[in-house]
């Protein structure tokens, strides 16, 4: 038996969400909502497109609540797509497509023309504006019309500096308790992975892609909708908000 066949993928999904909760505490309650707009406007047996999708964090959410649906994860990332392969491999609903979103060539590798929805979260950020803009008249090529696109992410609003100024100082303290208290912040988790034999090989390809982070954008939602709407996508408006982060709508 191989060190892949006894590798705990389980565990490895379990860890990289409490990594990214120590950053997003509302996340489950976000990809309830996320999950809720699907159902209104895709019913529960969606075709859906997890863009940007890392381990597969919205991929397994969507099966456990939905599991007549069918799930087509893209995502550049070894390491995090090798725990998505672990997880999801034998499951005839999930397709993983390795492939560079900032590669004009992308959507060639996808295997359908078109989806319900188009699902991403704490992804985007990773681009600038102009490949975001790109990116989204890409995705409203996928959607019909009644299509959705849900982006939930940071968006900052510029023009609120004391808000943003005491959101943050909140956030980084109870970080800063958290971690006190055993919590894993984004660097420790990948020291943890590329200490792994499976995930090490993964771990330093990733790096030798990403490098320790992509320098992207976090413009606002009034940013992003107005681009989308210029993309062709008919209404926008946010369908829920934290205090860090918001969750976008778009409607084909």
């Amino acid at each position: 038996m191989s060190a892949v066949d006894i590798t705990d993928w389980a565990g490895w999904q379990r860890s990289w969400d409490r990594q990214q909760e120590w950053y997003l505490p509302d996340r489950e309650e976000r990809f309830r909502v996320m999950l809720d707009m699907v159902e209104a406007f895709a019913g529960t047996a969606p075709r859906v497109l997890d863009l940007a999708c890392g381990t597969g964090t919205i991929t397994a959410r969507l099966l456990e609540r939905f599991p007549d649906a069918v799930s087509v994860g893209v995502d550049l990332d070894p390491a995090l797509l090798a725990i998505a392969h672990g997880t999801f491999d034998g499951d005839s609903r999930v397709t993983l497509v390795e492939a560079d979103l900032m590669d004009a060539g992308w959507v060639s590798r996808l295997p359908h023309d078109s989806y319900d929805a188009v699902l991403t979260a704490t992804a985007l950020h990773w681009l600038r504006r102009g490949p975001l803009e790109v990116l989204y008249g890409q995705l409203a090529g996928l959607l019909p019309e009644g299509g959705v696109f849900l982006n939930a992410d940071h968006m900052a609003d510029e023009s609120t500096p004391r808000i943003n100024a005491a959101e943050r100082a909140h956030r980084v303290g109870r970080q800063e308790a958290a971690k006190a208290a055993g919590a894993l912040d984004w660097a420790e988790w990948w020291q943890l992975a590329a200490a792994d034999p499976v995930l090490a090989g993964p771990t330093a390809r990733r790096f030798e892609i990403y490098g320790e982070h992509a320098e992207g954008d976090t413009p606002s939602a009034q940013w992003h909708a107005g681009v989308l709407r210029e993309k062709g996508f008919g209404e926008v408006r946010p369908v829920w908000c934290s205090a860090s982060d918001t969750l976008l709508l778009a409607l084909r």
